[in-house]
């Protein structure tokens, strides 16, 4: 489906045609469930909270200003509705240690991991993300994943771009050092 620009949506909605809404519900319904599946990591649960993103974000349609995208207004009340929902079940997250990371090289870590097979190489780096803490998954996955530009990520997850260009910098080291670790510890999840 083809859709038109969100502003004439919004406009639409606002003007008393309900229906207007749900193209902007089938355009961003997809990163939307992304962004919240990466802090809630239950499907059903992530299911769920990104409903209510939609709910929330329609009863508060006339407070969005348009200093900002649609899309990035409404991903930050993706990643905001899914941050409190988190917050109300105690999860426990595993994180890297710092040391697995300062242990090698960047060189040395890149070239264990590319004498894999590329199948290895997914299998290794769906590992990898999934021990990053939540925030920092999301930001990679904006990213690299859905190519969403420093600005758009500092909006969304409401940090400077500095703070996110650092934090890229490290997640990705993060990333390696991780993969380098689970090859190092031979662990037979490659098999």
């Amino acid at each position: 489906m083809k859709f038109r620009e969100d502003q004439y949506y919004i406009e639409r909605v606002l003007g008393g045609d309900t229906i207007s809404y749900r193209p902007l519900v089938e355009k961003h319904q997809d990163l939307v469930f992304t962004i919240v599946h990466r802090i809630v990591i239950s499907p059903e649960e992530a299911e769920e909270v990104a409903q209510d993103v939609f709910v929330k974000a329609y009863k508060n349609l006339d407070d969005f200003q348009g200093k900002a995208k649609f899309s990035t207004w409404l991903y930050r009340i993706a990643y905001n509705t899914a941050i409190s929902h988190s917050r109300k079940k105690k999860v426990v997250v595993l994180t890297m240690e710092e040391n697995t990371i300062e242990n090698y090289s960047e060189e040395e870590m890149c070239n264990d991991i590319m004498g894999l097979s590329a199948r290895e190489q997914k299998k290794l780096i769906h590992h990898a993300l999934s021990v990053l803490p939540r925030t920092d998954n999301l930001i990679i996955s904006l990213f690299y994943f859905h190519e969403k530009d420093i600005e758009e990520i500092s909006e969304i997850i409401g940090m400077t771009s500095n703070n996110v260009k650092v934090k890229l910098f490290r997640i990705r080291k993060k990333l390696l050092g991780e993969m380098n670790n689970m090859i190092d510890q031979d662990i037979n999840m490659l098999a």
